[in-house]
């Protein structure tokens, strides 16, 4: 039952979130704005409004691989959000240029987000397998002092990814409603048309709450392991 809700639980809640993402993209894509301003008219209208005049709007290839680079202050748009005019491609532009103007005002947790990118990095890419090593030790070579090692190991590599977790949540929900405020208030889109661009930048909201969870419940799952240990 433990292992049923801290794995199989966020498995299926990813998938969920995963599924009414595409869902809800899939379907405010295909509704154009009234305005017809396309993402990149949207991004550099946000961005304008907010003094930013020195990033750069840029096409990346794939489905949803918007993402805003403030190292090098890029905001990257998919080719149907860069150049459609749909709500949703309206919504992830802005989205996106709300990144930026939390960049410019120094918004606090995105600078700390950034402060654990180099280490989640190499969390994310040691985690899984001194994870599963430790427990192939421990289950199946009768070496447990070098698998509680590695499990301890896991266990801070997955703390170090739970945190990254849980800071961008406040992080997109941010720039969420910086980017829905901007809409209106710019006039870029009517009231009546921001249901379309709620339920796409919602949809997107739920999927950081699902890795979230599934952050949270890999470390408890290993952190269970290291507890049997000690009793």
């Amino acid at each position: 039952m433990t292992w049923l809700i801290l794995f199989i639980g966020p498995m299926l809640f990813g998938l969920y979130a995963q599924n009414k993402i595409r869902k809800a993209y899939a379907k405010n894509v295909q509704i154009g704005s009234r305005g017809g301003i396309s993402g990149f008219e949207a991004a550099q209208a946000v961005m304008q409004s907010a003094g930013i005049n020195d990033v750069e709007i840029v096409q990346v290839p794939g489905e949803l691989s918007d993402h805003y680079d403030p190292i090098n202050k890029r905001l990257a748009l998919s080719e149907q959000n860069y150049r459609g005019n749909s709500l949703a491609a309206v919504g992830v532009a802005a989205h996106e240029a709300g990144h930026a103007i939390q960049h410019k005002v120094g918004y606090s947790m995105m600078k700390v987000r950034q402060t654990l990118v180099p280490s989640t990095q190499i969390a994310s890419k040691v985690s899984s397998y001194v994870v599963m090593g430790g427990i192939v030790l421990l289950a199946f070579l009768g070496a447990p002092v070098l698998g509680y090692k590695l499990l301890t190991i896991g266990a801070v590599a997955l703390g170090v990814i739970v945190l990254f977790q849980l800071v961008t949540l406040p992080v997109e929900f941010d720039a969420t409603r910086r980017a829905k405020v901007q809409l209106v208030e710019l006039g870029i889109l009517d009231r009546d048309e921001m249901e379309g661009v709620n339920e796409t930048l919602d949809a997107a909201a739920l999927t950081y709450v699902a890795a979230f969870v599934a952050a949270v419940g890999s470390l408890l799952h290993v952190l269970m392991i290291l507890q049997g240990r000690r009793d």
